[in-house]
């Protein structure tokens, strides 16, 4: 290397730079482009030393294709499926179901998370689905008239938590559910 060769330093610095961000990167889906763009500079760090061959695997092995699978996981990855009686999600779009989801939304958004809501036909199939981990909690109507009016029921202890200290709605009471314990109920 020459004395002219300056831009291969400024290049290569940019490389810990990147990793010093991908590391400390809140928000899933940044730190996926923060990963393609440490994977480009990376390429283009070897493409500039010589190194073609390598330059060309990391491009398409180390930044596509890693992005690629890296998006999947955390789209799949970043859910929290809830599931509800069917009867009671055609008919209990009320105002009230309604402000307990988009309440349950925003808390979630705020971690990057998404809700999903999976119907399912009577109560015992809705149990089942909480013990097979088809679904991580799960909310029904109560039809007693002096308690709240939604019960809801995690088995992610994680979840519970946040639901518990952010979720200012009293129409819900929140239950955490230890998977194991609920599945030795269930065999």
């Amino acid at each position: 290397m020459n004395e002219n060769d300056f831009y291969i330093y400024a290049i290569a610095a940019l490389l810990p730079l990147s990793a010093f961000m991908l590391v400390f990167q809140v928000n899933p889906y940044h730190a996926l482009v923060i990963r393609g763009i440490l994977g480009a500079i990376a390429a283009l760090v070897y493409a500039v030393l010589g190194a073609a061959d390598v330059a060309l695997t990391e491009a398409l092995v180390g930044t596509m294709l890693a992005i690629t699978l890296y998006a999947v996981a955390v789209r799949s990855s970043l859910v929290m499926r809830l599931g509800v009686l069917k009867e009671e999600w055609s008919a209990a779009q009320s105002e009230q179901f309604a402000q307990l989801l988009d309440e349950l939304r925003t808390i979630l958004r705020k971690r990057h998370m998404r809700l999903e809501v999976f119907p399912y036909p009577d109560m015992q199939s809705l149990e089942q689905a909480l013990v097979d981990k088809e679904v991580h909690t799960t909310c029904v109507q109560r039809s007693h008239p002096h308690a709240q009016p939604y019960h809801t029921v995690t088995r992610v202890q994680r979840l519970y938590e946040i639901m518990q200290t952010e979720l200012a709605s009293p129409e819900t009471s929140l239950t955490y559910v230890n998977p194991l314990d609920a599945k030795e109920k269930h065999s």
